[in-house]
């Protein structure tokens, strides 16, 4: 055999790896433009859905504190508020009672949130009628505001910043998810009210995948049970979608996510102080620690009210001061029940 003839079969090897090479990293390159454009088209989505979705309160600050606050560097609190503005109730946004009321505190050296859900029924003090009455019924007299201050007023704390969403915008996220797991926490089954006030959704015992409708109506029941074994499976759904949202596989969904939001969510947070809370998320879901406002039913008045208890009360108002750095660390007190899970409070807007 010709030594030339040797030379061109070592070079054919070489030229078959090469190729390979190049289209692996043909592959490579585009990929990462890929993902790159996908991001991009992503944040640009979230910042247009933000943009349309904020909303400013008639005050700068809160009286509770001297400057504004900077998410990136301070600790900040969040009202999450959940209305039922659907034309079933005759309500707008405006003008709904909250069916759900959950208060979030951010501590950004610990990189840990504390959340509390407060019953719809409490009896509380609301600062827009200078009378006591249904927590619930504050943002029916005063908007927004209205159950700011009142939640303000409750707990001696700042909110910093709200976030509004209605029924449409819960059931439509976790459908954009693909549905969550949870293990449904009841002591029996039962059919309960859909979000157009049907009683067809079938609810039983046991872990199972639930869609947007399914999910709400087990987080909105309080029938059946007690407000406590409400509490606890709102933590469990709350934990079920951080969970499905933070899969690598979630990420193609965004999209659907940010389509779901839409119309159905308002806050006074502009997009660039939504992203400075990304950093409690860069080594997955923070430490989120939930309380419970224990408190007892009281019909003495003909009107179904739940009273707080006090010592209760003032323990979460201590714990939640001292997250927010506004006074000592109380971390000893331990009253309060706690749980490794977010918590939520979408209920039932049917009065007893």
């Amino acid at each position: 055999m010709k030594r030339s003839d040797l030379k061109m079969k070592e070079k054919k090897p070489k030229k078959k790896f090469s190729i390979v090479l190049k289209v692996l990293l043909l592959l490579a390159a585009s990929l990462l433009l890929c993902v790159t454009t996908y991001g991009v088209y992503i944040t640009k989505k979230a910042e247009k859905a933000v943009d349309n979705s904020y909303e400013e309160v008639d005050r700068d600050i809160s009286d509770k504190r001297e400057a504004k606050v900077e998410p990136v560097q301070d600790n900040v609190s969040i009202l999450f508020i959940g209305v039922d503005d659907s034309e079933e109730r005759g309500q707008g946004a405006d003008h709904s009672r909250s069916d759900a009321l959950v208060l979030a505190t951010l501590n950004n050296k610990a990189k840990t949130v504390k959340l509390v859900s407060i019953p719809r029924d409490s009896y509380v003090y609301i600062p827009y009628i200078d009378n006591e009455d249904k927590i619930t019924h504050a943002h029916a007299f005063g908007g927004t505001l209205a159950s700011i201050e009142t939640v303000e007023e409750l707990f001696d704390i700042p909110v910093d910043y709200y976030v509004r969403m209605n029924f449409n915008a819960f059931i439509d996220v976790v459908d954009a998810l693909g549905g969550i797991e949870v293990d449904v926490n009841i002591p029996y089954a039962f059919y309960e009210m859909d979000e157009h006030d049907n009683k067809s959704i079938y609810l039983e015992p046991g872990l199972q995948e639930l869609n947007g409708s399914e999910a709400l109506s087990l987080a909105r029941t309080r029938k059946h049970d007690s407000d406590i074994m409400r509490g606890q499976r709102q933590q469990d759904i709350i934990k079920a979608i951080a969970q499905k949202a933070s899969s690598v596989t979630s990420i193609s969904k965004y999209d659907d996510i940010l389509e779901a939001i839409g119309d159905n969510m308002k806050t006074d947070m502009t997009f660039d102080e939504m992203k400075s809370f990304f950093s409690y998320f860069t080594q997955g879901i923070p430490q989120i620690d939930a309380l419970t406002l224990n408190g007892y039913d009281d019909t003495s008045t003909g009107t179904y009210y739940y009273q707080l208890d006090e010592e209760s009360l003032e323990e979460t108002q201590h714990i939640l001061q001292s997250h927010l750095e506004l006074i000592p660390d109380s971390s000893s007190i331990s009253g309060a029940s706690t749980t490794e899970n977010a918590s939520d409070s979408i209920e039932d807007d049917t009065s007893r």
